[in-house]
């Protein structure tokens, strides 16, 4: 019976571990708008305050739509290695006591001799390339003292039976908004560009969980 119970107990855990659970994401804030008094008319006048001199389609004010094109290219390598070598050795004389050595059956008891040698080598490798082109729009959240232009924006694209997430945040100068109202990723200063998905595609490309085991430092071999 009791082996029944482990059994059971031992399978559910290993069913749940093979759930998928849904990722917790972060939803981008909401833009807050500023209030603003209604202007007065002015008769007779030509240019009146609530309106511009001329049209200009590029953001500057909370709640505006930006362009950001992604054109993120990042390459990275590590490489190291760790050796390792101890060696000890330890002897101890036979005692002698009154002039004759200890010994019992004419084995000599107290004579010990203890030698140890450790060694370690490591080695690893690692390079990394990533290429991110696209572009997503995002909304002005908050507009600085300087002028500079707090934003964020996120785009989630449902293809078959996955998902895929786009986000980003950060702060944009108004001169480095072009003419059409875009600007370049490099151009973001505290950028916070995130790109995954989840769902079969992602799942498809993630180890099983007895295999990250393996490779986490809680394996001790």
């Amino acid at each position: 019976m009791l082996l029944r119970l482990i059994f059971v107990f031992a399978a559910a855990a290993v069913l749940s571990a093979c759930g998928r659970f849904a990722p917790e994401t972060e939803a981008a804030s909401d833009p807050l708008p500023i209030p603003r008094a209604a202007a007065s008319p002015e008769a007779g006048a030509i240019y009146t305050s609530g309106f511009n001199l001329f049209a200009d389609l590029r953001a500057r004010n909370v709640g505006d739509i930006l362009t950001v094109n992604l054109v993120e290219r990042m390459q990275a390598e590590n490489e190291s290695s760790t050796n390792s070598t101890k060696a000890s050795s330890l002897d101890t004389g036979t005692p002698i006591i009154a002039g004759r050595p200890v010994t019992n059956g004419g084995t000599q008891i107290l004579n010990n001799e203890i030698e140890s040698d450790r060694s370690f080598a490591g080695a690893s490798d690692s390079s990394q390339s990533n290429r991110l082109n696209g572009a997503i729009q995002v909304s002005v959240l908050e507009r600085l003292a300087n002028g500079n232009l707090v934003v964020s924006g996120e785009k989630w694209i449902t293809i078959n039976r996955g998902e895929e997430l786009i986000r980003v945040t950060g702060i944009v100068r108004p001169v480095d908004i072009r003419p059409d109202n875009s600007v370049d990723s490099t151009q973001v200063a505290n950028a916070k560009i995130e790109y995954r998905g989840v769902g079969t595609l992602a799942d498809s490309n993630r180890p099983g969980w007895l295999t990250r085991f393996f490779n986490s430092p809680w394996f001790p071999f």
